[in-house]
C-alpha cells in the first residue's frame, strides 16, 4: 500500500457523471440482486453490514459495532477525503448496505451516491451534534473560514465546519447517534451496541480529560495551521486558530492571508506552523521559514497511514495533544 503525499488536486464527479454512472450501474445490480445479497449475506456471517465515508465514522463503526458489522469504508488510507473520488463499482456496492455512515458537506461525491442509493436507513454524522462556522480574525478583521484574507468564502468552503470529530465531547455526540441507529437496525444484537458504545464513551471522557489538564498553565493560545480543521478542538479548550488555507488543505493562501498572519505571529509569541500529513507541507515550512519557527504535525485524522503518529484515533489525538503542548509551551 503506497502511503504519501499527493498535491494532485482530484475531480469530484460532477452530478451529470453520477447520475450516468448510477444508470449504467444500477441496473446490472438489480438483474442480479437477489444472487448477490444471499451470497453477500452469506460471506458476512449474518453481520449487518455498513459503508461508512471515512476514517473518523469507520473507527466509530468499528468500536461499536466489533465483530457484529462488516465494515466498508469508501476512503482509503492515504487518500484526502477532500478529494475522493467514487468508482462505479463503489457507487453500485452502496445499495447493498444495511447502514450507511457519512458526514454530509464534507465530501460531495458520497453525498451524491448516498442520495442516489436507494439504502432506507442512512445516518448523517452532521444531524447527531451541532455544526458551527469557524473564523479567524487578525488584526481586528474577522474572516470566515475558507476566504484565505479576502474576506471572500469559496463555494467548497461554504457552510458550516465539519471536523466534529476533533472536538472528543462532539464526536461522543456523534457515537451516540449512531449506536442507536446501529441498535434499530440490528435489534437482536443491541446490547452488545450499547455496552460497546459505554466503553468507546468513557475512553472519550478520559481524552477530553486529558486535554484540558494538558493545556492548563500554558503560555499563549494561538496556533497556525495549514488547514482549517482545528476550530472545534480550538473552541473546546480555549485556544486559537490560525489557518493558512481554509476547509480545503491545499487551496492556496493570498499575499494578504501571509502578510497578516505574519504579523499575528509575532504579536502572539507563535513558535510552530503545523502541517498534516496527507497534503504537501510546502506551505507551512514557507511561513514558518519566513518567520524563524518551526514546523510539527498537527494531524485532522481524516485518515490512518503509516505517517500517521498513532495507529488510531485515540493515539494520534494524544500525538495532536502532546504537538499543542510543545508549541503552546504548556507547563
Amino acid at each position: 500500500m503506497k502511503m504519501g503525499v499527493t498535491n494532485d488536486r482530484r475531480r469530484l464527479i460532477p452530478a451529470t457523471a453520477f447520475a450516468a454512472v448510477t444508470a449504467l450501474a444500477l441496473p446490472a445490480l438489480t438483474a442480479c440482486s437477489g444472487n448477490a445479497t444471499a451470497s453477500s449475506d452469506a460471506e458476512n456471517g449474518g453481520r449487518l453490514k455498513v459503508t461508512t465515508s471515512f476514517y473518523p465514522l469507520e473507527f466509530l463503526v468499528e468500536q461499536i459495532g466489533g465483530d457484529r458489522v462488516a465494515i466498508t469504508d469508501l476512503t482509503k488510507p492515504g487518500v484526502e477525503p477532500h478529494d475522493l473520488e467514487l468508482a462505479p463499482q463503489q457507487v453500485a456496492a452502496l445499495t447493498e448496505s444495511d447502514v450507511i455512515v457519512y458526514l454530509h458537506g464534507l465530501q460531495p461525491a458520497v453525498d451524491a451516491a448516498v442520495k442516489q442509493s436507494g439504502v432506507n436507513r442512512t445516518v448523517d454524522a452532521a444531524t447527531l451534534t451541532t455544526l458551527e462556522d469557524h473564523g479567524t480574525e487578525v488584526d481586528g478583521r474577522t474572516h470566515t473560514t475558507g476566504d484565505n484574507g479576502t474576506g471572500a468564502q469559496s463555494a467548497e468552503d461554504a457552510g458550516a465546519d465539519p471536523h466534529v470529530w476533533l472536538d472528543p465531547v462532539r464526536y461522543a455526540e456523534v457515537a451516540r447517534g449512531v449506536a442507536k441507529s446501529l441498535e434499530q437496525a440490528d435489534p437482536a444484537h443491541a446490547a452488545t451496541y450499547g455496552k460497546n458504545a459505554e466503553t468507546l464513551l468513557a475512553k472519550l471522557d478520559a481524552l477530553d480529560t486529558e486535554f484540558r489538564d494538558g493545556l492548563k498553565n500554558r503560555a499563549s493560545d494561538t496556533f497556525v495551521t495549514t488547514h482549517a480543521a482545528f476550530g472545534y478542538l480550538a473552541e473546546r479548550y480555549g485556544l486559537v486558530e490560525e489557518a493558512i488555507n481554509g476547509v480545503d488543505p491545499e487551496s492556496e493562501p493570498s499575499a494578504a492571508r501571509l502578510r497578516a498572519l505574519q504579523d499575528l505571529a509575532k504579536k502572539s509569541g507563535v513558535t510552530t506552523v503545523f502541517f498534516e500529513t496527507l497534503v504537501s507541507d510546502k506551505t507551512a515550512k514557507t511561513v514558518a521559514g519566513d518567520l524563524d519557527l518551526r514546523t510539527d504535525v498537527l494531524d485532522p485524522i481524516e485518515g490512518i497511514t503509516d505517517q500517521s503518529k498513532g495507529t488510531d484515533y485515540f493515539s494520534v489525538q494524544r500525538a495532536n495533544l502532546q504537538a499543542l503542548r510543545t508549541a503552546l509551551g504548556a507547563k
